[in-house]
């Protein structure tokens, strides 16, 4: 049987992850008796986590909503997780909570352990912004976005798996760059040495990444920065999408607002002509939803469409919640 402080948190992170735990499952879970266990829910009451019981033959236990904030247990890929939200949310990509950002960002590195905050600092090092669009897709494993960065900090080669847009799998090995966060995306920047040129590569189409332990000088990219060699990249899709709209504000709001992703043209002081090229509209539209100002599209048609199925549901949404 573990000690008693080892066990409580055990029992902690537990209760974390279930919304309702039997206490008989609870109890073998932890090895210990169920009138053991009880101590330990008592314990945990008494620093502040509020613990609610549901007595009988199926009884149980869960946390509940409390009156202030206890201390969470999370483990090392959610801390990353974490500390990398906070990290975009501090840099604006959130209105109004920047300044709060930062300094839940600074208590959690603090405590952090140094394997961790090695792992950060590399993710936010080895990252370069690209403006609006936010972090990359949820489906994107944190553990694959920091080994990617160790290896771009540490100019480490890396082999791994990559799947094409047509479903055809490689094996690649690459020296890495940069990691570029494009909309709702993640792309790896970095030298092909079977290729023997520079390629980006979609996070979220690689796997297993694995650095070899062998080091290389770095190479000079073909471009200003990282950004704008994967903005290059998907200009030169076979069917990107060629977005245009005129927008009802000052050109160098929006430039601020909508960040490199895009072109934007001063037509007079209140209005400006936007150009972006994408293969997804998913966050064009996110983007012209978030400027907080009239505009009208110009191209693509398809575009309109995603615009009208979107304001239908959240038309449905609004009518439901009044």
């Amino acid at each position: 049987m573990a000690n008693t402080s080892t066990r409580t948190l055990r029992l902690l992170s537990l209760l974390q992850t279930h919304r309702y735990w039997p206490g008989t499952e609870l109890a073998e879970r932890l090895g210990v008796s169920v009138r053991t266990l009880r101590r330990d829910i008592d314990r945990l009451r008494e620093l502040g986590y509020p613990v609610e019981a549901q007595r009988g033959v199926d009884g149980g236990y869960q946390l509940a909503a409390g009156a202030a904030l206890p201390p969470l247990m999370i483990d090392d890929e959610e801390a990353v997780a974490l500390a990398v939200g906070l990290q975009t949310a501090a840099q604006g990509a959130v209105e109004g909570i920047a300044e709060s950002s930062v300094r839940v960002l600074a208590k959690v590195v603090q405590v952090m352990p140094p394997r961790l905050r090695r792992r950060v600092e590399a993710l936010r090092a080895m990252t370069v912004p690209a403006g609006w669009g936010g972090p990359g897709r949820a489906g994107v494993d944190p553990g694959v976005l920091t080994t990617l960065a160790l290896a771009c900090r540490d100019s480490e080669q890396l082999r791994f798996s990559y799947t094409a847009a047509d479903g055809r799998h490689t094996d690649r090995h690459v020296e890495p760059h940069r990691l570029v966060p494009f909309g709702r995306r993640w792309y790896l920047v970095a030298y092909d040495l079977a290729r023997h040129d520079w390629r980006s590569f979609r996070v979220d189409r690689l796997s297993a990444p694995d650095g070899t332990g062998a080091r290389f000088r770095p190479r000079d990219l073909p471009a200003a920065d990282a950004a704008e060699f994967v903005r290059a990249g998907l200009e030169n899709l076979p069917r990107p999408y060629q977005v245009e709209v005129l927008v009802d504000a000052p050109a160098a709001t929006v430039r601020e607002r909508m960040g490199r992703w895009s072109t934007v043209e001063e037509i007079d002081a209140e209005h400006c002509r936007v150009h972006m090229t994408t293969d997804s509209l998913d966050w064009p539209t996110m983007a012209l939803g978030a400027l907080d100002a009239d505009f009208r599209v110009l191209n693509p048609p398809e575009l309109l469409d995603q615009l009208h199925n979107w304001a239908t549901r959240f038309n449905r949404a609004y009518a439901k919640g009044r």
